[in-house]
């Protein structure tokens, strides 16, 4: 798999978003995908090579990395990434659905099968929903995680089988704090665009089906 995969996703879920939808994608790809692959991507490379602790007890600098860094950050970014952008395959999935079966019974069944109602609105919202709550969640673990969002100059160590407190130095705590923050900024502005769409069609929805039965009553 390569990141292409996932900018040839997006790029095909937008012809059915909305506005909103639009500058989510944008975001995405911009952002959060571009800024990963260019520049946070080598920052953290070699960051367990760069990892120094003032002791060279064998296997002590390898537990101090692991219990400060359970997960890597650049992975858990990327796995993030990845469940986001991938829970638009759900609208996707619906719009070939509806493709296939108008092919299978050789009729007009929709009006659009790319028009966002009915069963493909459910779809669409419950894609949101997904999106949203997997970057709450993954802010949230992020937070638990490494007790914070910043990147700390030292660390102290005394996990066996250091022989006492060690002192470990993380590298480039500065530069990789700065990104920290603005990818975290992003995937908030991400959750913010998901909620806000989620509320757009809600509403839009609510108020054509008030507009329906008021009509109704009229005739």
């Amino acid at each position: 798999m390569t990141w292409g995969f996932l900018c040839d996703l997006l790029s095909g879920v937008n012809k059915y978003s909305t506005g909103i939808g639009r500058i989510w994608v944008a975001v995405v790809l911009i952002f959060r995908l571009l800024v990963y692959i260019v520049a946070a991507e080598n920052i953290w490379k070699y960051e367990h090579d760069e990892f120094e602790c003032n002791i060279r007890q064998p296997g002590c600098e390898n537990v101090c990395f692991d219990h400060f860094f359970p997960v890597s950050h650049i992975r858990l970014w990327a796995l993030q990434l990845i469940m986001v952008s991938t829970s638009s395959l759900l609208v996707t999935f619906h719009v070939v659905y509806r493709e296939n079966r108008e092919k299978r019974h050789n009729q007009k069944l929709y009006k659009s099968p790319g028009e966002i109602d009915g069963g493909l609105l459910c779809t669409y919202l419950i894609s949101l929903v997904l999106k949203a709550g997997f970057e709450i969640v993954f802010l949230v673990l992020f937070y638990k995680l490494y007790n914070g969002f910043q990147v700390p100059h030292l660390v102290i160590c005394d996990i066996r089988p250091c022989p006492n407190t060690v002192d470990c130095y993380i590298s480039k705590p500065t530069e990789k704090t700065i990104f920290l923050y603005f990818l975290v900024a992003s995937s908030c502005l991400c959750a913010v665009l998901n909620v806000s769409e989620l509320s757009y069609l809600v509403c839009k929805c609510s108020v054509q089906r008030c507009l329906k039965r008021n009509i109704k009553k009229c005739q």
